[in-house]
Order: structure tokens, then sequence, then C-alpha cells
């Protein structure tokens, strides 16, 4: 069972993702983390991804799609996998269809999570975090003490890009960039839409609803 899991930043998809990674027992594929993997492992792919890295500017597709296309072809992947966070462009879906196409797995469905921008904006820019890896939400998870970490006692803070002009700048290139990507998958049959403003659990078992023909 080969997944896209695509929304916009803050509809749930890291949560969603995760449940899923336990349920179906496949990976979750974040461009994120295997960049980083590469880059601590000093592959070849790596040692280029990571010169732009340092200078912090975007790894150019060419590499992001290399790396990606390595990781797929591990013993984990071979059941299926999740991936999260790729494509975000229509050239970067057309580059992984090729692949797709050579390694001979091919995408059953890609899951939209869909939330409207205002509870977004609330939902991103409520985020607290703690160094010691906790974290809260200013309405729905507030630490017991104010700004003090439940686990550690340390100061809680909100994240540079969690701040809301800073969310409505993501959401913004969001639209821009990626949201062109609903068409394209639309139109190739394997769109499926759900609603994240629902409860976690409620969302997961629709997913499992929807999947169920593919597990």
């Amino acid at each position: 069972m080969n997944i896209i899991l695509f929304g916009p930043p803050g509809a749930g998809k890291g949560t969603q993702a995760k449940k899923m990674v336990d349920y179906y027992r496949i990976p979750q594929i974040s461009t994120g983390d295997i960049l980083r993997a590469n880059v601590r492992e000093g592959t070849e792919l790596g040692l280029a991804a990571k010169k732009y890295m340092d200078k912090g500017e975007l790894v150019p597709d060419e590499v992001l799609i290399g790396i990606i296309k390595n990781r797929l072809k591990e013993q984990d992947c071979e059941k299926g996998f999740i991936l999260d966070g790729y494509p975000r462009t229509i050239p970067q879906a057309d580059a992984l269809a090729v692949i797709l196409d050579e390694i001979n797995k091919p995408i059953d469905a890609v899951l939209n999570l869909e939330v409207p921008d205002e509870e977004l904006v609330e939902r991103i820019s409520g985020r607290l975090m703690c160094n010691c890896g906790a974290s809260y939400h200013r309405t729905f998870n507030p630490p017991k003490k104010d700004e003090i970490c439940d686990i550690c006692g340390g100061k809680v803070f909100q994240r540079a890009d969690d701040k809301e002009e800073a969310v409505k700048t993501r959401l913004s290139v969001y639209k821009k960039q990626t949201e062109p990507l609903i068409d394209y998958y639309a139109k190739q049959g394997v769109l499926i839409t759900l609603d994240g403003t629902k409860d976690i659990d409620e969302v997961f078992e629709e997913i499992k609803a929807v999947l169920a023909k593919f597990a």
C-alpha cells in the first residue's frame, strides 16, 4: 500500500502518519528525516544536499528525488510506504511518478486532510515547545503552570515559524506551490479528501475505512 499524505501545515499529517505506521506497519517517508540521515551518513547524495543546507538554501529537486528513490528501494518499503511532505510541487510530482514507474511502486491513494485556514492558524500559532521535547498548546493542551513545562520545569516557548504572521506566510506558500497538486492527483483518480477538523481518532477511523480496499 503506497500512500501520499497531503495537506496544509497544521492539518495533522504527522499525527495521522504515526497512527498509520503503527497500524499498517509500513514506514513514514519524511523528506526532512531522509535528508538529515543522508547527511549524517555521509552518502554521496547527502554530501550534495549538505552544500545547499549549509547555505540555508533549498535542496534542488534532482538531489532530493535521488535520495527519495534510494529510500523507496529499501527493504522496509516492500509492503508499502507513506510519503509525508513530498511532493510539494507539480514538477516534484512528475519526477516522483517517473521513479515510482521505474521501481514499480504506483501510488494507491493520496490522502488530503482539509482544514480551514482560520483553524490552521489557531492550531499552529498556539503551539508551545520545551527544550526537553515536550509540546503543548495554549488552548487545547496548556502546561499546568503558565509557561512552565510540566515535565522538566523549564520555560516553554513558541517557535519562530509558529508565530501567526509566519503561519500565514507558510499557508500562502502552500496555496501557491502545493495546493495545485489536489487537482493533479484528482485527475489521476487517486485523491481522497478527508475532513481534518474532526477528532484525531475519528479521522484515523475514516482513513482506515478508505484504505481498506488496499490493505
